[in-house]
């Protein structure tokens, strides 16, 4: 989850029929929007926790035809007992365009976790965020995530997609497309330092195995380890698919992403991850 965001909360950017069938004529109007999610793993800008953390997801998105709009989401982990959410999140944002292609959109979440929360990012509970996008054969941005919290991250994601309708299923008044789409995402990793931390905490409580300390032998790793975190670098490349069916008021989707970490990513040097999510919003 980028804004749990990600998400990750996530990002409620439904596009509807009505739009994919007369890009030319857009009625603005004020727009509530319900969804479910199921996700096999959490992703932090490509990035995933130790444990698996499969979740699903209920979310919700209300906005005026000013641009400005509210968004809530709760998530509950598969794996986890608790009887009530693992997490939830309240945001509020502006979107707005600059030209006829150029268009920005600014935000901010809060996220809710439980003590202990075996989630990437749950040291930074805060996050506000600016993004400009520009749409012509392909549509790319470029997004700056400050998220604060235990710790206080940066991070920059340019991403590049392209929405590629393939037809209809039925008739003419649904769709199928698919979005190929590709992140660059780079930022420190302060956060990682306190989840290493409470997950040595939550290990102990369940009486698993604790690995010892990063630089505990010496002051050497430590310095180092502490430098990397701080450090603005090249996080991960992301390679997303998502398969869309749409009509006049929903979506269900399909998407697989693929995540290619850097060398200075702390999740994982130099790996790969896989996460696939399955959709469905319902916009009134």
């Amino acid at each position: 989850m980028k804004k749990i965001i990600i998400f990750s909360i996530f990002s409620l950017g439904l596009y509807t029929a009505q739009a994919q069938e007369d890009s030319t004529q857009e009625v603005k109007k004020n727009t509530l929007t319900l969804g479910v999610t199921y996700t096999n793993n959490a992703s932090y800008y490509g990035q995933k926790p130790e444990e698996k953390t499969p979740y699903v997801a209920a979310v919700a998105s209300y906005k005026l035809k000013s641009g400005i709009y509210f968004s809530g989401s709760a998530y509950r982990l598969l794996n986890d007992s608790a009887k009530f959410a693992s997490a939830s999140s309240l945001g509020i944002g502006y979107g707005f365009g600059i030209g006829k292609k150029l268009s920005a959109d600014i935000s901010y979440s809060h996220t809710f976790y439980p003590a202990y929360s075996p989630f990437l990012q749950a040291a930074n509970n805060n996050t506000a965020s600016a993004s400009l996008n520009y749409q012509y054969f392909l549509n790319s941005g470029i997004a700056v995530d400050y998220a604060f919290g235990k710790q206080n991250d940066v991070f920059t994601t340019f991403s590049s997609s392209k929405d590629i309708v393939l037809g209809h299923l039925f008739n003419k008044k649904d769709g199928i497309s698919i979005t190929p789409g590709v992140e660059i995402v780079a930022g420190t990793q302060r956060f990682y330092e306190t989840y290493v931390e409470e997950k040595r905490i939550r290990d102990s409580i369940l009486g698993l195995p604790i690995p010892p300390l990063l630089g505990g032998g010496g002051s050497t790793t430590t310095t180092t380890t502490t430098k990397v975190s701080t450090d603005f670098n090249l996080l991960s490349y992301n390679f997303k698919l998502p398969l869309s069916y749409y009509r006049s008021s929903y979506l269900l989707e399909l998407s697989y992403q693929l995540s290619l970490l850097s060398q200075n990513a702390e999740s994982g040097a130099g790996t790969t991850n896989s996460f696939v999510n399955l959709s469905f919003y319902y916009q009134f």
